[in-house]
C-alpha cells in the first residue's frame, strides 16, 4: 500500500476542513430555523445558540391558527402529481429523442431545450387566462396542470438515455417486444437511480413554489407555503409559530431524500462514469 506523503495529507485535511466549514455554513440557517421554533414565546427573538427550555408552544400556536395537516396534503399532493407528471413527460420525450432518428429531430430537440430560457413570468398570463376559462382557478389541479412539461427534465434524461446501450434495444425489437414494451422493461429498469435523482429535484422545486401557487390560489392558503402568510400582519410577523410551520415544511422533503438517497448518490456515480 503507497503511503501518502505529508504534503499530501495536509491538502487533503485542508480540503475537509474548508468542506467542513462550508457544510457548517450551510446547515446553521436551519438549525437556527428550528432552535426558534423550540423556544418559548418570549425568548423567539433570544440570541442564544441553545433552545433551552425547550417549548413545544410554538407548534400548538400554528396549529390553533392554521390547518397544519391539511395543508400538508395537500402540498404533499401539488408536488407529487407536479413531479410524477414531469417525470413521466420528461421520459416520454426523452426516449423519443434518444432512441428514434426523424426529420428535424435536432431542430426540434434544440427548440424544445429552448423553451427552458424562457421566463415563467412570460407563460404566467397566458397559463392564467387558460385555467380561468377552464374553470381550474383555486385547485390544486390548477397549480400543477401549467407545470407538467419541464424541458430541464428532459434535457437530463435524454443524456442518460444517449449512453444507453442502442444493442439491448434492437436485441429487444429482435425479440418482438414493441416501442412501449421496451421502454418500461428495458430501458426504464436501467435509469432507476438517474429517474430517482431528477424526482428528488422536481418534488423538492414544487414543494418551495410559491409565486405561481399564490397567484392561482387566490382566496385559500391551500399549500404550506401560503399558509406562512397567515403569520404576517400589520401588527407584527409570528415568528415562533411560522418557524414552527417552516420546520414541519422541511421534514417531507429531508425523509424523501434519506429514503432515496442511495439512488441519487449511484445517478451522479454513473453520470461522472460516462
Amino acid at each position: 500500500m503507497i503511503e501518502s506523503s505529508p504534503r499530501e495529507r495536509l491538502r487533503s485535511a485542508g480540503g475537509h476542513a474548508l468542506l467542513a466549514g462550508t457544510s457548517l455554513v450551510c446547515v446553521f440557517p436551519i438549525y437556527w430555523l428550528f432552535a426558534t421554533a423550540l423556544r418559548r414565546p418570549e425568548d423567539v427573538t433570544s440570541l442564544s445558540p441553545l433552545p433551552w427550555p425547550i417549548s413545544l408552544s410554538n407548534f400548538s400556536d400554528a396549529a390553533r391558527q392554521v390547518d397544519i395537516t391539511g395543508l400538508i396534503v395537500n402540498t404533499f399532493a401539488m408536488a407529487t402529481l407536479s413531479a410524477l407528471g414531469q417525470l413521466l413527460i420528461a421520459l416520454l420525450a426523452a426516449y423519443a429523442f434518444a432512441i428514434y432518428t426523424f426529420r428535424f429531430q435536432r431542430l426540434l430537440y434544440l427548440a424544445f431545450v429552448g423553451s427552458w430560457l424562457v421566463p415563467f413570468q412570460v407563460t404566467m398570463l397566458p397559463n392564467y387566462i387558460l385555467l380561468t376559462r377552464l374553470g381550474l382557478l383555486d385547485t390544486v389541479i390548477g397549480v400543477v396542470l401549467p407545470t407538467l412539461c419541464s424541458a430541464l427534465a428532459v434535457l437530463l434524461l435524454r443524456q442518460h438515455m444517449a449512453a444507453f446501450p442502442k444493442e439491448l434495444v434492437a436485441a429487444a425489437r429482435i425479440d418482438g417486444r414493441g416501442s412501449w414494451s421496451i421502454l418500461w422493461t428495458v430501458v426504464v429498469p436501467n435509469l432507476r437511480p438517474a429517474l430517482a435523482a431528477l424526482g428528488i429535484l422536481l418534488f423538492i422545486n414544487a414543494w418551495n413554489e410559491y409565486f405561481w401557487p399564490a397567484v392561482v390560489l387566490r382566496r385559500s392558503n391551500g399549500v404550506l407555503q401560503l399558509g406562512l402568510r397567515s403569520f404576517m400582519g400589520t401588527e407584527g410577523d409570528q415568528w415562533g409559530p411560522m418557524m414552527a410551520v417552516a420546520g414541519l415544511a422541511c421534514l417531507p422533503v429531508l425523509l424523501l431524500y434519506l429514503l432515496l438517497q442511495r439512488h441519487i448518490v449511484n445517478a451522479f456515480v454513473r453520470s461522472g462514469l460516462k
